[in-house]
């Protein structure tokens, strides 16, 4: 689920300043200290992946963060937990992938069996997939 899920333009987001404080300006880090809670504005594509939330601050200036930088607030102004956003696959083939190791080969045997290398590139391309 991404924000745009659970937020709406309107709702309060409460700023995480540790997250983005090295590319803030020191206007906007005292306008957090005053008051962490924004409102949300705008949403922003970021990277081509992500979206970003631009946000409304205690001094009435808007600024853009990106989505993990900010937690969501329940109608009660509690924090909402974040939870993986990573998609689960269930499938047994690719948890069965997911489970292999490689364990480097010193002997010339073992280089040239195929079945080593097929190993080793799973191993090696897991994780782009």
């Amino acid at each position: 689920m991404s924000i745009l899920d659970k937020a709406k333009i309107g709702n309060y987001v409460q700023v995480n300043l540790e997250l983005s404080r090295d590319r803030l300006t020191k206007e906007t880090i005292d306008a957090i200290n005053v008051s962490s809670l924004g409102k949300i504005s705008d949403f922003r594509i970021t990277d081509g992946k992500g979206i970003g939330v631009v946000l409304q601050l205690s001094n009435e200036k808007e600024q853009w963060f990106f989505e993990d930088e900010i937690d969501l607030l329940d109608e009660n102004g509690n924090v909402i937990k974040k939870y993986n956003d990573k998609k689960k696959n269930s499938n047994f083939i690719f948890k069965f992938l997911k489970g292999l190791n490689y364990e480097h080969k010193n002997q010339v045997s073992e280089l040239l069996n195929p079945i080593n290398f097929f190993i080793w590139l799973v191993v090696s391309f897991k994780d782009i997939f």
